[in-house]
Parts: C-alpha cells; structure tokens; sequence
C-alpha cells in the first residue's frame, strides 16, 4: 500500500526550491512589493504563478526578466551624440 508523502514536506520542499514569494521576488529584484503588484496588474514586468490568491515567482522567470531587462551599453543612444535630432545646422 503506498502512502501519501506529508504535504506539508512537499510544501516545504516547493517554497525553499524554485518558487519565490512577492517579498521574496521585490527583494531579489531590488523593487518594492507594490512596484510587483502594479507590474502585475498592468501585465508587465516578470512571469509569475497563483494559486488560488497566493502569487509565487519562479527564480528561472526572475533571471529570464531580468536578462531581458538589460541594456548593452555598446549600442549609441541619444545622449551619447549618436543622434541629430533636433539639431540645426547652419
């Protein structure tokens, strides 16, 4: 006869693994809870997962975001000189 594995084990194993709650997520981001929660509800910033109304952020879709979030700083932007807009030439 199998036995069922002790849920509260394999809530434990879950939560200390790849799942990340939004305290969690706003600290390894560096953000603020309310700043996930306005990503969220405006359908930016990471992907996340519910669970009824618990909300948890896997660290594989936290490194995903923020690899996507980064900027080369190779490319010439505006600032740089790179552009002539708004320049007149005389």
């Amino acid at each position: 006869m199998r036995t069922k594995p002790n849920s509260a084990d394999g809530n434990e194993r879950f939560r200390s693994g790849n799942a990340l709650t939004e305290t969690e997520a706003a600290e390894h981001l560096g953000l603020s809870i309310a700043t996930l929660r306005a990503w969220r509800h405006r359908g930016k910033g990471s992907r996340f997962v519910r669970f009824g109304r618990a909300v948890r952020y896997l660290r594989a879709d936290l490194e995903a975001f923020i690899r996507a979030c980064a900027v080369d700083t190779g490319s010439v932007s505006a600032s740089d000189g790179g552009s002539n807009a708004g320049e007149s030439r005389v």
